[in-house]
């Protein structure tokens, strides 16, 4: 929600932003709190825009989310700079949008204040609908024992137009604390840890009716302490409108980390009668739907689950028990506001 204070003389606008959040955990009582959920404000930033002296960039300050780069179909924030700090953003200096934002804190689970730097440069024109975008991140070495500093690079191509749709192909790297790749990682890590990620996802619509998306990430992470491992996951969502308000979804998905332990591999199909009132897009919001999911898991799966999360579905002491295959039904709404 945002709301316009001031609008000056030369054009620039004064604004206050804020958003707040219920969350609690789908197996868990409804009461928002301590291990449950939370409520909280996500965002809450003053933000001074459209400024003639930045060529149109803005100040901010504030809590607030900042340049996220996600998956839709998985939820997977590759690169993600919100957090609690302040900025120049999108700063024009010819045919390119220049940001640099310091922050202190990623979200509410980071414990310790550290100091990150994330320099932006946007606007490179590759070629028709093409455009390029490079990003830096330096995480200050913090001022606590066997604490050490780190950075992180990432590029990404944006193809507009493509089957209807868009194309994003990105490149990640980092060392230390860096290998967080756009958040703030592990500060205990020095840069003998690096950590390697390609992403490429599109989504298309080559008829009204029919549209959908696809992803693959990989990721590679080298540690010294012999804990290295690849990460691989693949999905694929299509949509199929039946009428105007009325789509049929599936999804497929697979994932695959080679660690130590074994190779852990999850796989899982989702089939959503959705109601879509605002039409047969893949994009259009809002969405209810009625799903029903299958997932399978390996063995090298399950030991990860019991040693690093217990409780959570794949565990011997989740829903599932000490099955390695599972299934559940729901209803969900998705609906966007600006």
């Amino acid at each position: 929600m945002r709301q316009d204070l001031f609008t000056l003389d030369d054009g620039s606008v004064l604004s206050v932003d804020g958003m707040a959040s219920l969350y609690n955990k789908y197996d868990r009582r409804l009461t928002f709190k301590g291990d449950n959920g939370s409520v909280r404000l996500p965002q809450l930033y003053a933000q001074w825009s459209n400024l003639p002296s930045l060529n149109g960039g803005s100040l901010w300050a504030g809590r607030r989310y900042y340049k996220r780069n996600d998956i839709h179909i998985s939820d997977f924030y590759y690169w993600n700079q919100s957090a609690t700090g302040g900025g120049i953003e999108d700063v024009l200096i010819g045919d390119l949008k220049y940001s640099y934002a310091f922050s202190r804190k990623d979200n509410l689970y980071q414990k310790d204040y550290i100091n990150r730097h994330d320099f932006n440069v946007a606007g490179f024109d590759t070629n028709p609908g093409g455009e390029l975008e490079f990003g830096l991140s330096y995480i200050d070495k913090p001022d606590s024992r066997d604490a050490h500093r780190g950075w992180a690079i990432a590029t990404q191509h944006v193809q507009q137009g493509f089957l209807g749709g868009k194309n994003k192909l990105a490149f990640q790297y980092g060392e230390g604390p860096g290998t967080g790749l756009g958040y703030t990682g592990n500060v205990k890590l020095d840069d003998s840890n690096k950590s390697y990620r390609v992403v490429e996802f599109f989504d298309w619509q080559v008829t009204p009716r029919f549209g959908g998306q696809v992803q693959a990430v990989y990721q590679k992470d080298v540690r010294p302490d012999g804990r290295d491992q690849n990460w691989m996951s693949l999905g694929v969502r299509p949509a199929y409108a039946l009428t105007e308000q009325f789509k049929l979804v599936t999804e497929l998905g697979h994932d695959q980390v080679d660690a130590t332990g074994g190779t852990r591999k999850l796989s899982k199909f989702t089939f959503a009668p959705t109601w879509s009132p605002k039409g047969p897009e893949f994009w259009a919001r809002p969405e209810v739907r009625v799903y029903y999911t299958y997932a399978s898991w390996n063995q090298a799966a399950k030991r990860a689950a019991n040693e690093l999360a217990k409780g959570s579905a794949l565990s011997d002491t989740g829903a599932f028990g000490t099955a390695r295959h599972g299934a559940n039904v729901g209803l969900q709404v998705e609906y966007w506001w600006n």
